[in-house]
């Protein structure tokens, strides 16, 4: 008994399975499918319309035949009624003879014009007589009394002409009847007079009304879902069709138009789209044009500054190299000079680089490289500008591996831009720099307890020349490239490169990189900003003690957050 439970749980909840992988399918056609929503609430309404019209009529019909059934009836037995009262005129109905007049008056009644008159609606009936004494008993019958009702007999009894449905056996089968009854007059007192009108014909008649409905109804609704089909694709097929067409302009098939066939509104939104896509592929190409001579643009003067740099840096450098003989305000201004044209240099550097890879000429030297020895090699280069700003950096690496493929010159860019940034706004406060990794990706976090970013502008940090704050002094000399840089090396890695900020909170950057260069992102092994949940804490201003963070948190293997699959940092 225990295995027959178990199999029959098991075969219902693969049937609950099924269904709901149906019903999921289902969900996704009638989502995806106009035609098919506008042929459904068709075939919907239209049942809904048919079943009330069916309805309808076949009440209509079956009043009328009821009505025209019972006035017959009635016509019938008042005809009968006057044949037997000339009939039984002279009987009377309490001798003892009397039982066979009623017989042989019912007999003639039953075989004259009035039985065979097969022009009236009434149709076939069976005639009945009954004379009743004062209590109620049946004193003489002709015909078979046991088939009209109690109630009618009892109307008939007070005089009243009735008619009432009943159903009777014929010859073992159940078969409706109309019993139409009302007294005759004979030569001492009346008695009762009975008609029965079987209803089988009308029932045939209304079955054959209700199966012509029927077959009516489902085939109307066949008709009616063909031409909705058939309507609706002559819509659907043209919106399907610019629908494709858009798709492929927006893969960058500025070709694609739409064919315009004859005058209709669908053909005006054929010109109205190909008018507009060619308006956007005029201005894209205006964009790449003006794009290009930028870019060119910035290469080239880039290049040209290299030569009048490289002078003017020799001539800087004898300068500073012989300051101690200099007066000091010359003394002053040799130094100046020699630091602006580091800041110069290393803007020179940023612009040739991001010339490059607006190009699209940038090379990736990918190799297997452990991303904890190029983020310790990166906050190493930037030690010496946080130990001026007295901003220490905690550093933790996880406990197994990081190594993945990647390019270490660019990678270590990325992390030095990441924390030269981290000191300039962190206003002397704790810097973490978490490195994790799982088995699809490896991850650097750095996090400082700064002013934070305000809403929005987590999305701003990537622009070029973009600042926070216009008024902040800058420790590093940075360009202002640095961060546009780092999210297109990123991008080029097939990597991740996002920022979170709170006003009061700090803010954190979080680099992803897959293992393999190509293997696409699903999620990062280190959370970022509301991602992180409890590890969320307030952030220790400068002089107080810093809480470390639990090494068991951040494992060789964090869990991170489920993000969408892209190319890079923030949209």
């Amino acid at each position: 008994m225990g295995a027959l439970a178990d199999r029959t749980r098991r075969g219902v909840a693969q049937l609950r399975q099924l269904g709901a992988e149906l019903t999921d399918a289902f969900n996704a056609v009638w989502r995806r499918s106009l035609q098919l929503r506008v042929v459904i609430s068709t075939l919907a309404l239209s049942t809904a319309v048919v079943l009330v019209l069916g309805f309808i009529l076949q009440t209509q019909i079956a009043n009328r035949v009821v009505q025209g059934k019972e006035t017959d009836a009635a016509s019938r037995i008042e005809t009968a009624r006057i044949v037997l009262e000339r009939d039984l005129t002279g009987v009377d109905p309490d001798r003892d003879s009397a039982s066979g007049e009623l017989n042989n008056a019912l007999a003639r009644l039953t075989s004259t014009s009035i039985q065979g008159d097969r022009s009236s609606a009434a149709g076939e009936f069976f005639a009945v007589l009954a004379a009743s004494q004062s209590d109620g008993a049946d004193d003489m019958i002709a015909g078979r009394i046991s088939d009209v009702p109690p109630e009618l007999r009892e109307s008939i009894r007070q005089g009243l002409r009735s008619l009432q449905y009943t159903t009777v056996v014929l010859e073992g089968v159940d078969t409706p009847m109309l019993v139409v009854g009302q007294q005759v007059q004979t030569a001492t007192r009346p008695i009762e007079f009975y008609l029965l009108f079987p209803l089988d014909a009308e029932r045939r008649t209304l079955g054959l009304v209700q199966s012509t409905l029927i077959v009516g109804g489902l085939v109307l609704l066949l008709l009616l879902s063909g031409i909705a089909s058939i309507v609706t694709r002559q819509v659907v097929h043209p919106v399907r069709q610019a629908a494709e067409i858009a798709e492929r302009f927006a893969e960058g098939y500025l070709d694609e138009r739409m064919p315009v066939r004859g005058e209709d509104e669908v053909a005006r939104l054929a010109e109205s789209y190909n008018e507009m896509a060619s308006s956007i592929q005029s201005q894209i190409d205006q964009l790449e044009e003006f794009g290009a001579l930028q870019r060119r643009f910035t290469s080239d003067v880039s290049h040209e500054l290299r030569t009048p740099l490289t002078t003017v840096r020799m001539a800087a450098d004898v300068l500073y190299a012989s300051r101690d003989a200099l007066l000091p305000a010359l003394r002053r201004s040799s130094e100046l000079l020699v630091n602006e044209l580091d800041r110069f240099e290393a803007l020179l550097a940023d612009l040739l680089e991001i010339s490059r890879l607006d190009a699209g000429v940038a090379e990736l030297g990918a190799e297997r490289t452990d991303l904890g020895a190029v983020v310790t090699r990166a906050v190493d280069a930037v030690r010496g500008i946080a130990d001026q700003s007295g901003t220490p950096i905690d550093v933790r690496l996880p406990d197994g591996d990081a190594v993945a493929e990647l390019d270490p010159r660019r990678v270590e860019r990325i992390v030095r831009n990441l924390v030269s940034n981290a000191i300039d706004h962190a206003e002397g406060n704790p810097i973490e720099v978490v490195v994790a990794a799982d088995e699809k990706a490896v991850a650097v976090l750095v996090r400082d307890h700064g002013a934070g970013l305000r809403p929005g502008e987590s999305e701003l940090v990537f622009n070029r020349f973009w600042r926070a704050e216009e008024s902040r002094a800058r420790r590093s000399g940075g360009s202002g490239l640095g961060l546009a840089i780092s999210i297109e090396d990123a991008r080029l890695h097939g990597g991740w490169l996002q920022a979170w900020g709170e006003v009061g909170r700090g803010s954190e950057f979080r680099l992803t990189l897959p293992r393999t260069v190509g293997d696409p992102l699903r999620s990062s092994p280190v959370p970022l900003g509301p991602e992180a949940g409890a590890r969320r804490e307030p952030a220790p201003r400068r002089g107080e003690p810093v809480e470390r963070l639990d090494p068991a948190r951040v494992p060789s293997a964090v869990g991170g957050a489920h993000l969408p699959a892209h190319d890079g940092g923030p949209e």
